[in-house]
């Protein structure tokens, strides 16, 4: 690996606890349990030891610590991808798994905020909705652009890419919603079988 490459790969794999504000672990511990719909501001605001009026100071709605908490979630996600990508070199094989593995992970060590994000889209304002849906807009031409290069090299020879894109970006998405650490599957081996049944997708031609 290059010295620019390790510059690059630096952290898209490594998870710990999420640094989230106080306010924002609250809402999503709350959102998790009960919903968007299903959470009052006052149990926000007791979970983050903060009175109301304190809350209020820091976000001044229950829907800012809904945006804000996925603002942070898609801005680390794209981060994340874009250093796995462009760790992984120019052929496309090796990017698209890259991209695989680090929405399988995501999805996997971040679930909760993953699953908000997934279920609450339907709980946004119209303001914040359009930039939300943008960025999992970018996040998705990404995928869709490297399976092209991939079609343009030979490597993947489905006849459907813009569907397997999708179809791949959405399952790796699920494991969210399902996911557990203390499960029959770990880590590796989970993205190991993932990784296999998204090359299939594409119709990766290789061994």
């Amino acid at each position: 690996m290059t010295e620019k490459q390790e510059v690059a790969d630096a952290g898209w794999r490594d998870y710990g606890e999420p640094q989230l504000p106080a306010p924002l672990a609250a809402a999503l511990a709350a959102f998790a349990e009960q919903g968007y719909h299903g959470t009052s501001v006052r149990d926000i605001a007791a979970r983050a030891n903060l009175s109301v009026p304190g809350l209020y100071h820091h976000y001044p709605s229950k829907q800012s610590l809904l945006q804000g908490l996925l603002e942070m979630t898609m801005t680390d996600l794209l981060a994340r991808s874009e250093r796995a990508v462009a760790a992984a070199g120019n052929a496309p094989v090796e990017r698209f798994g890259a991209v695989v593995e680090c929405l399988l992970r995501f999805h996997m060590y971040r679930r909760e905020q993953a699953f908000i994000g997934s279920t609450e889209i339907r709980s946004l304002d119209d303001s914040y909705r359009a930039a939300y849906i943008a960025h999992r807009d970018r996040q998705q031409r990404m995928v869709d652009e490297i399976i092209e290069a991939g079609m343009a090299e030979g490597d993947f020879t489905t006849a459907y890419p813009k569907d397997a894109g999708r179809a791949v970006t959405t399952m790796c998405v699920s494991v969210s919603t399902w996911y557990k650490p203390s499960g029959p599957l770990d880590a590796d081996e989970l993205v190991k079988r993932y990784l296999q049944i998204a090359r299939d997708a594409v119709g990766y031609r290789g061994a």
